[in-house]
């Protein structure tokens, strides 16, 4: 086995339990305060509202797109730059009521955001574009296949020449950025003369194309949330009956649950306190830590379990010292690999990963002072309890 030290180490961690309890009481509760003055910043998975990823042809900064949104009423929506490239997303919980949209007969929840996503990529064109909307005429660079076919069929031309061309379109949006330049490209991509006529008078190509719109009705979202909440739940509950089954001690359970709590509200914390989206991308970062976290603690409670046995003359402390020594090289490697790989994740993953690469950041540090610091040491609290329970 590998190991960092070259003596078995004699560090006294359980000495330091206390002042491992403040720090740890002082990161939740200001991560509590925070939670009640700011709460989280919840993603659309859990909010519900409209997520659009939009790319641009020209160099565009986020204050231009706000500049943008700000004409339609929607100049607060959350604008994150994806890498450096001229792509964003969008994030508004903005309703048809926000966009004065005329009311009339109640619409679903999908069709709304429909709507909203439309009135989005209109306040989005510029005066040129927009006249050429008014007209009648079709945005290439952001009409569904279905719609460029069904338009040619109005415009004359039968199904099989129609389905065709709607299909070179929508490839050609693929094959690059998602825009669609010019129209010289079109014919180069095929498309037949008599068909480039019809699309050069009755159709224009924007500077922008939505790669993508997202929808997430406020009940779906709420939904979520409570689903996501009992995951975590059930998830802490079912290590506890697996370590008190597994040890045959509830004590021992119960040490490894509040270590894990202990972790998963450190994360919350500092997701608190970085404004990080909450998503469920999160959510599955938060019951990875769950997962990583007890590996160890468990490591460790099984050489607890033996020096129980062999150190009969021994006082608590010195027992729980001599485990956490005992696995300590083990822990620093486990954790150290982790850490660089998830750490590589941050740095050069990109925008859509890094919040859950910010999350398991945290939670393997969390996890790693936790194992040492939280999980034996509540055994020393317990010291009266645990050892007639382990004598008994």
């Amino acid at each position: 086995m590998l190991k960092i030290f070259k003596e078995e180490p004699k560090f006294k961690f359980i000495r330091l339990r206390y002042f491992a309890f403040a720090l740890s009481g002082l990161i939740i509760l200001a991560g509590v305060a925070t939670f009640f003055t700011r709460g989280f910043n919840w993603g659309i998975d859990f909010s519900g509202g409209t997520l659009i990823e939009v790319s641009f042809q020209q160099p565009t900064s986020v204050n231009q797109l706000r500049s943008s949104l700000a004409k339609i009423k929607l100049g607060d929506a959350q604008i994150t730059r994806i890498g450096g490239e001229n792509k964003f997303f969008i994030k508004t919980m903005a309703s048809l009521k926000k966009l004065n949209f005329p009311s009339g007969e109640k619409l679903e929840d999908i069709e709304e955001y429909e709507i909203v996503a439309k009135e989005i990529r209109n306040g989005m064109m510029n005066e040129t574009e927009r006249a050429q909307a008014a007209a009648g005429k079709i945005d290439l660079n952001n009409t569904a296949l279905g719609e460029i076919a069904r338009f040619l069929r109005e415009n004359g031309l039968n199904d099989e020449d129609a389905n065709q061309t709607a299909q070179l379109i929508i490839g050609l949006r693929k094959s690059g950025s998602g825009i669609i330049s010019d129209f010289s490209a079109l014919e180069k991509a095929g498309v037949k003369h008599r068909v480039m006529t019809i699309l050069r008078d009755k159709t224009f190509l924007s500077k922008f194309t939505f790669l993508s719109v997202e929808f997430v009705g406020p009940q779906v979202g709420k939904e979520l949330r409570r689903k996501a909440t009992l995951a975590c739940i059930w998830a802490l509950f079912g290590i506890l009956v697996y370590i008190a089954l597994r040890f045959k001690s509830v004590l021992l359970g119960l040490s490894g649950i509040l270590t894990l709590a202990h972790d998963v509200l450190v994360a919350l914390s500092f997701i608190l306190f970085f404004r990080v989206e909450m998503s469920l991308t999160v959510i599955a970062a938060l019951l990875t830590i769950v997962g990583y976290s007890i590996n160890d603690t468990i490591v460790i409670f099984d050489r607890l379990r033996d020096n129980l046995k062999i150190m009969r003359k021994d006082d608590l402390t010195a027992i729980l010292d001599k485990t956490l020594n005992q696995t300590l090289s083990r822990s620093i490697f486990t954790s150290l690999t982790v850490f660089l790989t998830v750490m590589s994740l941050f740095l050069f993953g990109g925008e859509v990963i890094r919040p859950f690469a910010f999350t398991m950041l945290v939670g393997v540090i969390a996890g790693s002072y936790s194992t040492i610091y939280q999980s034996c040491a509540w055994l020393k609290v317990w010291e009266n309890s645990f050892l007639k329970r382990k004598k008994s």
